[in-house]
């Protein structure tokens, strides 16, 4: 896939690309439990998650997997409690590895990885 570099490209194509990818993600459900997988974008502050909620045994879950948002042009992975390479695949889909910040770990440790900084 072409990478995006314009500015409105951006702004239009990575909010698409990341919605895609977590409705992707959101069709697989837990092997436990009677869980409900949900899907909430909020288009207008830039922040995409996948919702786990429901029972496993007598026990309430509800827990944000993913959580995804996008900064400066750039896509930033806040969360990811899931096998899924959310990095990996994002780049698949047309966002080079310069527009990917791994937000979950701090600063120090992004400047050793093949992403970026911020």
């Amino acid at each position: 896939m072409e990478k995006l570099t314009n500015h409105t490209d951006k702004l239009i194509h990575y909010p698409q690309i990341v919605q895609q990818l977590l409705t992707i993600y959101a069709q697989t459900k837990p092997a436990y439990g009677e869980i409900e997988v949900e899907t909430i974008f909020d288009t207008q502050r830039h922040h995409y998650q996948i919702l786990h909620m429901g029972w496993q045994h007598k026990r309430w879950i509800h827990q944000c997997v993913m959580h995804l948002g996008i900064r400066n042009q750039k896509v930033w992975i806040f969360k990811n409690s899931t096998e899924h390479d959310i990095a990996g695949d994002l780049v698949e889909l047309g966002i080079p590895k310069q527009d990917i910040v791994l937000g979950f770990y701090p600063a120090f440790m992004r400047e050793l990885s093949d992403y970026a900084v911020e």
